[in-house]
């Protein structure tokens, strides 16, 4: 098996308790970070227009949820785990959701106002391929959201604390919560392994998009870009 099938399997079976877990190890911070990010993107739409928004990695529909309050928007969820997608749809019947993967997306060329992925872009094996999709998929100047997980890049108390918690705790309350230890080890480990704020930065101008807003919450836990499509 493929890793990137490995991961979507992963997902699928943690599925039925990923909602419960993530509120209980993330203290809830995480859904405050998605309302920021929300909140922060309508300052770049045009309401004038029927917009067709998105949400990439989108799981049990978190993002997709606090999407459908910008106003005239079309919400598509895309998500490669069936299991997450089930429970998803069992939540929003005003949403579309549709079986994907972020590098090869069931979309037309230039088609969509605006692509957002929240905790998933680090599950992307293929994350080149991922941001050429999206750039090709996207208006002109239309914007992509990422929020994640970025690894850090100093070693001091926070960092520390972090992986304390990170390496530490949260496998072993997740592995209890889901019966699943190896998917909540897998978490620390993709961090491990993902890009810095400044190695992402240079990503996106690579693959032409314009870096427009950039902030980091709870001392680098989580970051949130904002880019343009050029």
């Amino acid at each position: 098996m493929q890793k990137q099938e490995k991961i979507v399997q992963m997902f699928n079976e943690i599925a039925p308790s990923y909602d419960k877990a993530n509120k209980i190890l993330s203290f809830g911070i995480d859904s405050q970070w998605r309302k920021f990010s929300v909140d922060k993107i309508k300052e770049y739409l045009n309401f004038n227009n029927e917009l067709k928004v998105v949400d990439v990695a989108c799981g049990t529909g978190d993002m997709c949820y606090l999407l459908k309050e910008i106003s005239n928007a079309k919400v598509i969820g895309v998500d490669p785990s069936v299991g997450m997608l089930d429970i998803a749809k069992k939540r929003f019947n005003d949403v579309e959701f549709k079986v994907g993967y972020a590098n090869k997306l069931p979309f037309e060329d230039c088609s969509i106002d605006l692509i957002t992925i929240s905790y998933g872009f680090r599950n992307v094996v293929e994350k080149d391929e991922a941001l050429k999709e999206f750039y090709r998929v996207l208006k002109p100047n239309a914007n992509l959201l990422i929020l994640e997980f970025f690894r850090r890049e100093n070693n001091g108390f926070i960092a520390k604390c972090r992986d304390f918690y990170l390496k530490k705790i949260l496998p072993i309350i997740g592995g209890i919560l889901s019966k699943n230890k190896a998917a909540y080890e897998y978490l620390p480990n993709s961090i491990d392994e993902f890009y810095s704020n400044d190695e992402f930065k240079h990503k996106l101008n690579e693959k032409s998009f314009k870096l427009e807003f950039f902030k980091s919450f709870s001392y680098g836990v989580c970051s949130l870009f904002i880019a343009r499509k050029v």
